[in-house]
Order: structure tokens, then sequence, then C-alpha cells
């Protein structure tokens, strides 16, 4: 009780003490203070609470450790001015490589220790441990590389970690407990590098395999497989980035394309000799939808230049990467400028050779790109040499909308490896002051203000319709057949429907005021997707009440199959679309359902009936 309550006064001090985010490049927001050799600063923040977490490293008596500073969505630190210190277990005196996320309710570091092992500690908001003083070792104590995490979706974390052949995964539950660890890892190759991308029911590992080629250089592939949390795989091993020569040090990124799959970029001079930047992506089945497994270039071969350093973000609306990065002449290894590029999911580049950011950078740049959160456009962050950092906003189209000097003091800084990405309308950066020690900030709100930053306004909803379901029509009478497809509205009633049917090349536009649509169409098989259109945006497709977002109905202009008998119910709906437990008819109760199942022939048939027991 006394620590806590000592804590809480240290707490209410630094409230009182330190203001919040300032809109004055020349003088920053303090975060903490720090030894002048700290580096390797981190940044997350909760999307929930806009809490964002600051890590930093240097050399403590227990090694090459970190420190860690919680501020409020106004930038206000929460904890002690030096932070809360990990002072056990012991570390190296160099960097064995970190990683840290914002978890429900705090902050997750994982480690490499001296051991060495991989930890996890877990900080809760009100600066106490959960996990305890030293945290958990993870993976069974295996290990021993660089680290990575993920935040889970129920609080707990993704922990991944390597040594010099293979790959450990294991997700912590939210109260510290640990999952079954899984190693990857292959007799023949290197299995390492791992990067973490979310997966609808677990997570995706993007790993490389490699082989040494000499003293330096490695034949490199890049593989995706999925996991539960259990780890379970659920995705099989799936060849992403074909064989490459690389350079031992030019390693792989991944980023969750916000739509179930992911993107993984690399830069390396394996082709032709020259650097590039290749992009690839893989859906939520883990599959490749760029089919060259050399993946695609930011920017065509040039032999003049070198394109690398990328720094990455997603569209959530359009789900495109974006890619900032620089480019360097070739010969003197001279940076010339900061350049950007949009990728889609199957290998489109809309800006072709890319946009030119700036070309007044000095020495080498660190460059973050980060998409708003309600999506419309992004901004680019570089700094020129080791002081200034500048801030550019762009609309989807590229153009630029606003440009910002987020910091001008003279100090050299060891800027954050890192962005916190757009929360509340902001995004923030940190760095260490190198000459004098301190960890400092700055946030840029999506408007190229900073200090106080008023939120955007989220966007009306884009919901699709629901319960979409239909099936083959016959009219016996009048020797008519074809499709009924039935749906139900969104709350917001949408400007139109568009209806796409696979064999036509336009689209069946339906009216807001109309639930069904009727066509008589020949003989053959139909696949119909739905989307309800609001003035600003189109929705995803409607599903079904399968979960499947078309519908596949085949017309046969046979007349038994609106009177053959069903003997195999296999499912029944309501006229409203909501799919019933029940499948015994006699058990239903007076009405019209639609009813799906099987004929004596053999032939599934749906059709709309009477109940009348």
């Amino acid at each position: 009780m006394r620590r806590i309550t000592l804590l809480a006064v240290v707490l209410l001090a630094c409230w009182e003490l330190n203001a919040q985010w300032v809109n004055n490049p020349a003088n920053n927001t303090f975060i903490a203070n720090c030894n002048s050799s700290a580096a390797e600063v981190y940044v997350a923040t909760d999307p929930i609470s806009g809490d964002t977490y600051v890590q930093w490293h240097y050399q403590g008596e227990n090694g090459w450790s970190p420190w860690v500073q919680r501020l409020n969505a106004e930038g206000v630190p929460q904890w002690p001015a030096e932070g809360i210190h990990i002072t056990t277990p012991d570390f190296a005196t160099w960097s064995p490589g970190y990683a840290m996320t914002a978890v429900e309710g705090g902050v997750a570091t994982v480690f490499r220790t001296l051991g060495p092992h991989h930890w996890a500690v877990k900080i809760n908001a009100d600066g106490s441990l959960p996990w305890g003083e030293h945290g958990i070792v993870l993976f069974n104590g295996e290990g021993g590389g660089r680290s990575e995490i993920l935040a889970g979706d129920d609080g707990g974390i993704w922990a991944l970690g390597t040594d010099m052949d293979s790959t450990f995964l294991q997700y912590v539950n939210p109260n510290g407990t640990l999952r079954a660890s899984v190693t990857i890892n292959d007799p023949a190759k290197k299995c390492t590098n791992g990067i973490l991308v979310p997966a609808e029911n677990g997570v995706f590992v993007v790993y490389a395999k490699q082989t040494l080629q000499g003293w330096t250089n490695y034949q490199k592939e890049i593989y995706v497989a999925g996991y539960d949390k259990d780890g379970g795989q659920i995705v099989p091993e799936t060849l992403l980035l074909g064989l490459q020569t690389v350079g031992a040090s030019y390693v792989h990124y991944a980023i969750s394309d916000g739509n179930g799959g992911g993107y993984v970029y690399q830069w390396h001079n394996g082709i032709g000799g020259v650097y590039n930047t290749y992009v690839t992506h893989f859906n939520a089945n883990g599959a490749p939808t760029i089919m060259d497994t050399n993946g695609v270039t930011v920017h065509s071969h040039d032999a003049s230049h070198y394109y690398t350093n990328a720094y990455a973000t997603v569209d959530p609306v359009s789900h495109d990467l974006i890619l900032a990065y620089r480019q360097t002449d070739s010969d003197v290894q001279v940076q010339d400028m900061v350049m950007m590029n949009r990728i889609t999911a199957i290998g489109e580049k809309p800006w072709e050779e890319g946009i030119e950011v700036t070309d007044a950078i000095g020495d080498y740049s660190d460059i973050k790109v980060d998409a708003y959160e309600y999506g419309e456009g992004f901004t680019v962050i570089y700094s020129i040499g080791d002081n200034a950092l500048k801030a550019v906003g762009y609309d989807m189209e590229g153009t630029e909308q606003w440009n910002t000097t987020m910091t001008s003091s003279n100090a050299a800084k060891a800027f954050s490896e890192n962005s916190s990405g757009f929360h509340l309308g902001q995004n923030i950066v940190a760095w260490v002051n190198s000459s004098s020690g301190g960890v400092y900030g700055q946030n840029i709100g999506w408007d190229g203000t900073m200090g106080e930053v008023t939120p955007p306004t989220p966007p009306a909803p884009c919901d699709p319709p629901t319960d979409f379901y239909g099936f083959y029509a016959f009219d016996s009478q009048c020797q008519w057949y074809g499709v009924e497809l039935y749906w139900t509205a969104p709350e917001r009633v949408p400007h139109h429907y568009n209806l796409y049917r696979e064999d036509l090349k336009e689209v069946i536009e339906i009216d807001a005021d109309q639930t069904s649509y009727i066509e008589e169409l020949p003989a053959g098989d139909y696949i119909f997707r739905l989307t309800a259109v609001y003035d600003e945006c189109e929705s995803d497709y409607a599903l079904t009440a399968d979960g499947e977002d078309y519908l596949l109905i085949t017309v046969t202009s046979v007349a038994e199959l609106s009177t053959e008998e069903i003997v195999n119910v296999t499912k029944i709906y309501t006229l409203g679309g909501q799919l019933l437990r029940n499948t015994n008819l006699e058990e239903l109760g007076r009405g019209v359902y639609i009813v799906q199942g099987y004929t004596k022939d053999g032939k599934l048939v749906t059709r709309k009936q009477l109940v009348n027991y």
C-alpha cells in the first residue's frame, strides 16, 4: 500500500509540473529524463484511451535495458520523470532487440536478456506490474535473438522470438499465463526474422528461410503461415517472395492490410545488382495475390539510383499500401530525395514511378508514413539530418495539403524507430536529445496542427445490406424461370443498391426503397453480389446467413424443381432471411418459409414453401 500511495504522489507531481503537447517546433514536449547516450525509442498508442507509451533504452545497472513513460492524450507524462525502469533480469551491454505494444489497460514489452532468453513484461496504466516485476520467460527458455510483439484481441499478446536457426511463437493470456509455444524450423535452412500480422482467427507469421552464401550474404525466401492461440497451424506455409541472394542485414517487413491479409516488402540488390524495394501481398487465406514471386518494385530499375529504407502504412478505405522511402545516388551513396508510392493488393501502381516528397533532406533521413484513421489521406514525416523534423499531409491522390515543421531545435536527435499512427486525430513521434539527454516528443494532427488537435468527424456508417438470400424460381403456369433475391436494408438509408452479376459487365442499380429483385434468366449458373451505395461511399458486399459475400444460384428451367418433394431438408429461412436452427418442417409455426434441401434424385433445390401443420 505504501508503494502505491507514493507512486500516486509522484504521478500527481508529474501532472502539475508538465504541460500538454506544445505547438512550438523550437520547444517540444518533454517526456522523461534520460542519459544522453539513450537510443532505440519506440512509441505505441492505445486507440481507445489515447494514452501513448514511449520506450527508450540505455546502459543502466542491469545492462542495456528499457525505460517506459506513459502520456495521456493531451501529452502530459503520467509516470515519474525518469519513467519506469525494467530492472530485472540482466541485459547485455549491447542491443539484443526489443518490441513494445499498447494493450488493453496498459503496455507490454518483449525483449531478449543476457541469458539469453526472451521475456515479456506488462505495465498497467497505474504503473503496476501484473505479470510480476521479473515478467515471464517465453518459448520454454528457447530463443535468444530479436523480438516481435502484437496485441491480441483480449488484452493478451502474441510474442515472437528467434535464435540463429528457428523462429518461436507464443500467445500470452491477459493474466500472464502461457499458451503452447510453436517452433518454426527447417532442417535444411534457417527460419528467422519473423514478423507478426493479425489474422481472422489467430496470427500470420511472415518469416525468412535462408542459407549462408560466403561470409555475409544469404540465399533467402519469404514465407507466411498462420497459427491460432493454442499453437495450431490454421494456414499452411506458403511462399511469398522467391529465392534471392541478399546481404545479411537486409531484412523484410510486413504490415496488415486491414482486410484480413497483409503486405510484405524488402529491399535488396539481388536483381541486376541494383537496390530496390520489392512488395508482395497475401489475402486472408494466406494466398499471394501478386503472382510475380519477385514482387512489385516501388520504382523501375534505375542504375543511377537506389530505392531503399521504406516505411509503410495502409489506407483503411482502399486497403492500398503507401510507402515512403529514400532515393539514393548509387555512385556516391548520397540521398537525393524522399519518395512515396502507392501499390494495390494485386500489384497495380496508380502513381507509377512514385511522387517526390522533398529533395531538401541534407544527410540520410528518418522517414515515417501514416494513414488517417478514417481514410482520405496520410502524412509523411521525415528528418533533415538528425535535427529538424517535418511533416507533409496528402490526400489519397498524392496531392499535398499542408506542410509543417515539427521540431527545429539544433540538438542532435535519436528519432523513434516508429510513429504511433493516427489515433483520435493525432500521430506521435519521440526522440532523445543526444547532446544533452532527455526524451522529447511531438504530436501532429491530421490537418497539420500541433498542440491541441481537433479529432476529425467520424464518417457516416457505410453499412452493407444484411441477410442476403435468394433462390431459383419457376412459374409453371407462365413457363417463366429465373431468380428471386431478397435482403434486409441497412439502418442508414442508402442512395441505391448495386447488384453485381458475374456474367454482366454493367452493374444493376436498384432503388433504395426496394429489398428484393426478381429477374427472368436463361438456364445457367449465376453469382450475385450486393452493396449499398451512399453519397460518399460504397459498402462491402452483403453477407448471407452462411457468412458468404455472394449467392450462387443455378437456373435449370426444369419445372419439377419447384414441385418435386424435398426429402432431406438442410436449411430453413424466414422470409426476412433469418436462418433457423430447426430443419424439421413439422415443428415450425404456420407460415411461408424458404426451404433448401435435396430431392429423391439428389438435386439441391431452394423454394418458398407454405407450412400449414
